[in-house]
């Protein structure tokens, strides 16, 4: 087993490698074979160890790498610590970072940079197994900051695009903010732990129970401290409310790097460090109520964004953050295995659906702005199924005691906790989760509606006007980065243009997601969430609360039945705006002006930062550089300088009249002054 870990670790590292140093000597095609065979390999290794913690073959394992630091009381070695929250964690990301490089064999295939694309999404894997399976705090945050430089390299691959770099900037700006409180929690957790190493604080934790710290000139709980600072590197890292502005322009890279960063790496990574460290937060109940209460917000902010734009991947991309919201607020009520697994489950179907976005928008010649879709469904009959499916996934359609797909099992459990947990923090929760439920419905089925039914509106895209009279911009590259703000007005016609499915290395990961999206709710549940099988497979890995899950199991049947009924009024509203009466969102549009302002304003969170932070920001850099630099540094500096060097040689310039009596005379003045300096000194 430790030699299979070291094979999933560090395959994709020499994938990158040999990809990204070697890839202009070996040519594309071996690029993309070498990083995607890494990945299949590592996936292989996988699932093994998962299976094997599901039937209680396997124990928690520590395979030692290196000594690593030596320094006074900090004692750090590198070691890959696999048990069962590591293996779930494992198993995603090979799994869904395995199809996505199949899957990016198809959409990047014109793109002449796939070298440099396969070795960034296999660094980008490397990183965050390194971050799953790190032993102490020091190697988890080095995986941390390896997914946040990976994904500013993927975020802003069409280097060459402004909007691209922006967003890689501004997604690397927004986590350092967040890394700064975790790095704040690590220095805090050394001090009064003594160590960094994870199993030795875990153990540690439950005695310092009503300890307090100095701390900005207070006393404040220990516990409280430490785990509040550490989850503010949760909230940068997984888009949380404040800190979650970088994720919906993360859409500015390609589809298969939102896929990636969405479903199964970087943004799921804060919640694996709540779970990994819940011993920390069950001993501060004070820091599991933020937990909860930044969860529902975010829960229920990015749903109601969501509402309202027309760029494929920016619903999704705020689905991700709204169901993000719903892991962390599962954490907060003490539901960990819950959280875990609509992490495990949400990992398919938002895979699925990302990827098939991407199928779409290759299909209609890389347009993203849903207004110009419709009538998609027998174009490109194989991605519309695969998109249905997550769509079922993610609005939780299922019957009770009989089958439900993914989200049925995952998302009603963690509802199903929130109200079982009888705190004011969990009721608030499940109420505020089923409203974003609601919506949740309602914006995903308006995406299948806009997208695969009604009319063709393809006659008034700029893209397809560009494929029907020849003006092929073929590479991916030409994606929109944000389509949501265009003013055209759709038009009935086809241009011409007739959408094509995408290739087979497109459609096999479509079709892969689609199965986990409808069996992983069903075939896992009593691993992840039942309170027999439940504790026994998790094995001390994370806290799981027996009583907690029991009483879920026993809530009334309105709550068991709540999660289905708003899905269906989602639906239902869904289905009479853009299917029955088409032109009623335009009325809601008028009718509602202010407030679809404000929904489609991202309710001013930009606005506001650039208003408190980048503005002053620049206009005081702009005054350092101007006053500072220029008027200062450099004129009485090289500036002034070279000028006083001007100067002067103009001055003595003049004395150079070539006439021997005029150089006598100086001569003869340096020759008096030298003899009154030496006579009077």
């Amino acid at each position: 087993m430790q030699s299979s870990i070291i094979l999933i670790v560090f395959l994709p590292l020499l994938a990158a490698l040999v990809a990204g140093l070697g890839g202009r000597i070996i040519g594309k095609v071996p690029a993309k074979a070498v990083t995607t065979a890494a990945l299949f390999i590592s996936c292989a290794l996988s699932w093994p160890i998962f299976l094997g913690f599901m039937s209680g073959a396997n124990e928690a394992t520590v395979v030692p790498v290196l000594e690593w630091i030596r320094s006074g009381d900090l004692q750090v070695d590198w070691s890959l610590r696999v048990d069962a929250l590591t293996a779930v964690m494992l198993v995603v990301i090979t799994t869904v970072s395995s199809l996505v490089h199949l899957y990016s064999w198809g959409y990047m295939d014109e793109d002449p940079s796939q070298p440099r694309f396969f070795a960034y999404l296999s660094l980008f894997t490397f990183a965050m197994l390194m971050l799953v399976t790190a032993d102490s705090l020091i190697q988890m945050f080095f995986g941390w900051e390896g997914v946040g430089l990976a994904s500013y390299l993927l975020i802003g691959f069409w280097y060459h695009k402004p909007s691209a770099n922006a967003a890689a900037m501004k997604a690397f700006v927004v986590n350092r903010v967040g890394d700064f409180g975790f790095s704040l929690g690590i220095f805090g957790t050394f001090l009064v732990f003594g160590t960094v190493s994870i199993p030795a604080i875990l153990a540690a934790a439950p005695g310092m129970a009503g300890s307090t710290i100095g701390f900005a000139g207070m006393r404040v709980d220990t516990m409280t401290l430490l785990c509040l600072l550490l989850f503010v590197g949760a909230m940068g890292k997984s888009a949380q409310l404040g800190l979650h502005t970088w994720l919906p322009d993360a859409m500015e890279g390609p589809t298969p790097v939102s896929a990636l960063i969405h479903a199964a790496t970087m943004v799921t990574a804060g919640v694996f460090m709540v779970c990994r460290l819940s011993p920390m937060f069950e001993v501060s109940p004070t820091a599991m109520t933020v937990v909860t209460y930044v969860g529902l917000a975010t829960a229920l902010f990015a749903a109601t964004v969501g509402l309202v734009q027309n760029d494929i991947k920016r619903v999704i991309a705020y689905s991700t953050c709204s169901q993000l919201g719903y892991m962390f607020f599962a954490a907060g009520v003490g539901a960990y295995g819950a959280a875990m697994f609509h992490l495990f489950t949400h990992a398919f179907f938002k895979a699925l659906l990302f990827l098939g976005a991407g199928s779409v928008i290759h299909a209609m010649h890389h347009e993203q702005d849903m207004r110009y879709y419709g009538a998609l469904r027998k174009e490109i009959p194989l991605t519309f199924w695969a998109m249905v499916l997550g769509t079922l996934a993610i609005t939780g359609v299922g019957i009770i005691g009989v089958f439900g797909f993914a989200g049925f099992y995952s998302k009603d459990s963690i509802l199903e906790s929130a109200f079982a947990s009888g705190s004011v923090h969990g009721t608030m929760a499940f109420f505020v989760g089923a409203f974003a439920a609601l919506l949740t419905s309602f914006y995903s089925w308006r995406l299948i509606f806009l997208t695969f039914f009604g009319e063709a509106r393809w006659a008034s895209s700029e893209h397809i006007q560009h494929a029907v009279h020849g003006d092929h911009h073929d590479h991916p590259d030409e994606e929109h980065g944000d389509s949501s703000h265009s003013t055209a007005q759709p038009v009935t016609g086809t241009a011409g243009y007739h959408p094509h499915e995408s290739p087979w290395s497109m459609l096999v990961p479509l079709a892969v997601l689609s199965l986990g999206a409808v069996f992983a709710g069903f075939g896992f549940h009593h691993w992840f969430i039942e309170p027999e099988g439940g504790a026994e497979f998790w094995g001390g890995s994370l806290v799981f609360n027996e009583h907690l899950m029991h009483a879920a199991h026993e809530v009334p049947l309105w709550v068991k039945l709540t999660p289905g009924l708003v899905m269906l009024v989602g639906l239902g509203i869904a289905w009479n705006h853009y299917i029955r009466r088409p032109d009623t969102p335009a009325k809601w549009v008028a009718a509602t002006g202010p407030i679809h302002a404000f929904l489609m304003k991202k309710w001013y969170f930009d606005e506001l930062y650039a208003f408190l932070f980048v503005r002053p920001s620049l206009s005081l850099g702009r005054f350092f550089w101007k006053r500072g630099d220029v008027q200062t540094i450099d004129r009485f500096g090289p500036h002034g300088a070279a000028h006083a060097v001007g100067v002067g040689n103009r001055m003595t310039a003049a004395l150079q009249s070539g006439y021997l009596n005029s150089y006598a005379l100086v001569m003869m003045l340096g020759l008096v002054g030298l003899a009154t300096w030496a006579m009077t000194s």
